[in-house]
């Protein structure tokens, strides 16, 4: 199997942290190093820690000649504050990191994103989503991997009414919008890196859980 150097951007987050646990139990995995405004919780010997504000990843250019990157990054318009800094979060800088990987030589890009992600939508959110996968996807990388995951179930910090909602009443959703484990998310984004595949590739939040659950009957 071949050995690989990644980077993960929004390691402290919901899908992110998941990431790291399965990139951490990888055997193909060397290196992964991590930029974050905050230090991650997880000593180990494969971790190359970056702790700095987001906006100057350019100083750390060097994290970004790796083979793969995940970007995790993402916020809420509430936690935000406003419209203006959740595009620069959620677009912006994923695209800048996007830039940084493809000048390093990063071979595959794994966002991300949300289900209903449109540049065209009349939904703020969606549309800002939207334009960060077309901004990236303009990079061409040999291979991108983007996954729209619906509402997000996992072990958070904060308290949010729609997840404690959506507990026991998601199975009455369309299968599309039906939540999603994060850990599956992460799961399935980490296939993905092993498979490696060129091209651009694009995981609805219905296929992830199916993935899953073909995975858990082998």
């Amino acid at each position: 199997m071949e050995m690989r150097r990644v980077l993960l951007l929004g390691a402290t987050g919901l899908v992110g942290s998941e990431i790291l646990k399965l990139l951490l139990d990888d055997g193909s995995i060397t290196r992964v190093d991590i930029i974050s405004r905050r230090a991650v919780d997880s000593p180990h010997a494969k971790i190359d820690q970056h702790v700095v504000d987001l906006a100057e990843m350019d100083r750390h250019r060097d994290a970004f000649a790796v083979d793969q990157i995940f970007c995790a990054l993402g916020t809420t318009i509430r936690k935000a504050g406003s419209q203006s800094e959740f595009r620069r979060i959620d677009r912006d800088l994923p695209l800048r990191a996007a830039e940084l990987g493809r000048e390093g030589g990063a071979r595959h890009f794994l966002l991300v994103s949300a289900i209903g992600a449109d540049s065209g939508s009349r939904v703020f959110y969606n549309r800002v989503k939207g334009e960060a996968e077309e901004a990236i996807s303009a990079l061409e990388f040999p291979s991108l991997t983007i996954a729209r995951p619906s509402l997000l179930l996992g072990p958070r910090t904060e308290w949010r009414l729609g997840e404690e909602l959506a507990k026991p009443l998601g199975w009455l959703m369309p299968p599309k919008y039906r939540p999603i484990e994060a850990r599956d998310v992460a799961r399935v984004l980490i296939e993905a890196a092993r498979a490696d595949r060129p091209g651009m590739r694009v995981l609805e939040s219905r296929e992830m859980r199916e993935v899953t659950r073909r995975h858990l009957e082998l």
